[in-house]
């Protein structure tokens, strides 16, 4: 009915849209529970948005790997770790940012973890379809 890729695109757009919606919700649910974290809120959520688009992003791509092999679990955890931890990093460094009282943007860091989703993205389209074949 479609091309690999386009169902690979589909994929991971429902999926960023899915998580998107579930991290904006904790969000909201977090500030009225607790309270608000940092002065810079709009920041802050725009640390979690993508943030969230980010992890949806690379756990798509695994999941569609994974879902080839046999022990799929085992391979989420195996090929996750080392596939996230960059990402993490870089979120953490973005978020220290909006909880300082002076607000810094991290442009560079921002546009590394945004490369870093382009090639999560470009690597999906590229690979799927030969996970597909078989």
């Amino acid at each position: 009915i479609c091309s690999p890729a386009v169902f690979m695109l589909a994929k991971l757009l429902f999926n960023s849209l899915l998580i998107l919606v579930m991290s904006l919700v904790s969000f909201l649910l977090f500030i009225l529970f607790l309270g608000n974290p940092t002065t810079n809120i709009l920041e802050f959520a725009g640390i979690v948005v993508l943030g969230a688009w980010s992890l949806s992003l690379v756990f798509t791509f695994l999941a569609a790997i994974a879902a080839k092999a046999h022990q799929n679990a085992a391979i989420m955890a195996v090929m996750g770790f080392p596939i996230i931890i960059p990402q993490l990093l870089l979120l953490m460094r973005i978020s220290k940012a909006a909880f300082a009282p002076m607000l810094t943007i991290p442009v560079n860091t921002i546009l590394l973890l945004l490369a870093l989703d382009g090639l999560i993205i470009l690597l999906s389209v590229v690979l799927f379809p030969f996970l597909w074949k078989e």
